[in-house]
């Protein structure tokens, strides 16, 4: 996950605080001092820091606290809202509406990553069902029509562009009238760049965006300038009234919490966050989620969405029928390793998981996770029906073992690894048996027969915990209705940790 590092400081400042017997002003300093450590290290504004601090202090006054008050939990609810003040420019932003035609304009200096991210925004919204298309407006930089043919063409979006044309105004406009007849419902037009915020950029934007009337321009910022944004973000809202943010290159650089706190300071909404180079390291960014996210307490909303985007209303009820039986067979597995792998990077959705520190899963790890699973489905290739809808664990003999290891290439070692995962999933599964069926075979409304204790029961211990316990759970659950905690058991089998 992005800011993995600024997470882990602050989540462990908030873990010793609750690890302390008594919970004093002494303890309550050392945590604040650590939260801000880490966000100063983070390139956050130095006034910013101090005022969260203040703030937070107000709220928690420990000498007015009545006894028996739980004071761990009023000092996490402090942080968590002071820094989503912090990220909150408090503006919402224009969002596309399918079938509606919107013309959104990108602007930013070069190589913020301005291209490859109007790419992105196209393939997250053609996922969404949009009809996205791209114009290449930038004369300016040599290659920078190949650039966007090229992840266009990988991407399957169609696009405009001239190689003779050096007139950005006359490219862009012709490129509006195409997609329009074509009725694509997100026109995406791609400007050029500059090396520092010189008038000649200003100028060309605003001609184009006079010749296009776009609903939307997007600002694309570089994140490893950390508080320096606030300047950068500044100038071109004053310039070409930029209606949202696009903060990049956020995977690998410390001052992202700058540059995110700083974008915030002048009310522009950030919309979205580059977390890597792949056309999926994209996330939307809402500050809820990601802070929640940022402090290990996950992001359920976020996963279900996730979840609902790769798997078809009509699977639905036959996982529902196989979550009722308790048993789950390798077969089941592939399936969820199949969904798993279609929701995006795996550190983006386990840290979606409340329980999962951002730590645990670092950028160079995420790989080999995606590779684990991808070696465990290539093992499984090899099984016959049988023994894939067998939940007998008896049917996997040496013989059998040895046979699938040489069949799929793979060490016998893979192979019983492999076969030690499904045991542990399928003993979390089985704890689910007996759950009373919804008539209509929704997921969605599984809610109703949810046993609480159940659901105690399936979680792990250390995601149970991090919820706070059974009360922390039944509060979770009263909080999203049950409804979409559901769809997370069934999409994810049972939400392992």
């Amino acid at each position: 996950m992005v800011l993995a590092q600024l997470g882990g400081s602050i989540s462990r400042a908030l873990a010793q605080m609750s690890n302390a017997t008594v919970i004093d002003e002494k303890v309550l300093g050392e945590c604040l001092n650590e939260i801000s450590r880490a966000l100063l290290q983070s390139d956050v504004q130095f006034k910013m820091v101090r005022d969260m601090q203040t703030n937070i202090r107000k709220i928690v006054n420990l000498e007015t606290l009545a006894a028996g008050t739980n004071k761990r939990r009023i000092i996490q609810q402090a942080v968590f809202t002071e820094l989503c003040n912090m990220l909150d420019p408090g503006k919402p932003a224009f969002t596309p509406k399918k079938g509606k035609p919107s013309v959104v304009m990108f602007v930013g200096l070069q190589g913020s990553g301005k291209t490859t991210t109007c790419t992105k925004y196209a393939y997250f919204h053609q996922r969404k069902g949009f009809k996205p298309s791209l114009v290449c407006a930038d004369t300016f930089r040599a290659g920078a029509f190949d650039q966007l043919k090229q992840n266009a063409t990988k991407a399957k979006i169609p696009f405009y562009g001239s190689y003779m044309e050096s007139d950005p105004v006359k490219i862009a406009v012709e490129g509006l009238e195409r997609f329009r007849k074509e009725n694509s419902d997100l026109i995406i037009i791609d400007t050029s760049g500059r090396h520092k915020q010189e008038a000649a950029l200003f100028e060309e934007m605003r001609q184009v965006a006079e010749a296009t009337k776009p609903d939307l321009v997007i600002f694309v910022m570089d994140g490893s300038i950390g508080q320096a944004a606030f300047d950068q973000a500044q100038a071109f809202k004053q310039s070409a009234s930029v209606g949202a943010v696009i903060i990049t290159k956020l995977d690998g650089h410390a001052k992202g919490g700058g540059a995110l706190s700083a974008v915030a300071a002048t009310k522009s909404p950030v919309i979205f966050i580059g977390t890597g180079e792949h056309i999926d390291e994209f996330e939307i960014f809402d500050v809820k989620p990601f802070v929640s996210r940022l402090l290990g307490m996950g992001d359920l909303s976020g996963l279900m969405d996730k979840i609902q985007d790769v798997m078809p209303a009509d699977q639905q009820p036959e996982l529902l029928a196989k979550l009722a039986e308790g048993t789950f067979t390798l077969r089941l597995l592939y399936e969820q390793f199949q969904n798993l792998l279609k929701m995006g990077p795996i550190g983006q959705v386990f840290s979606m998981l409340p329980g999962f520190s951002s730590e645990l899963m670092p950028k160079g790890h995420e790989k080999e996770g995606q590779a684990k699973i991808k070696r465990y489905m290539t093992i499984m290739d090899s099984m016959t029906a049988a023994e894939l809808d067998s939940t007998n664990p008896k049917l996997m003999t040496e013989s059998r073992i040895i046979r699938i290891a040489r069949g799929s290439g793979r060490q016998i070692r893979d192979v019983t690894d492999m076969l030690e995962e499904y045991k542990r999933l399928a003993k979390m599964w089985s704890k689910m048996k007996g759950l009373k069926m919804p008539k209509n075979g929704k997921m969605s409304d599984l809610s109703q027969n949810l046993n609480i204790q159940q659901m105690t029961k399936a979680l792990p211990p250390q995601v149970l915990k991090q919820m706070g316990g059974m009360g922390g759970l039944q509060a979770l659950m009263k909080q999203m209705g049950g409804k979409d905690m559901s769809k997370m058991l069934g999409g994810m089998g049972l939400g392992g940790d």
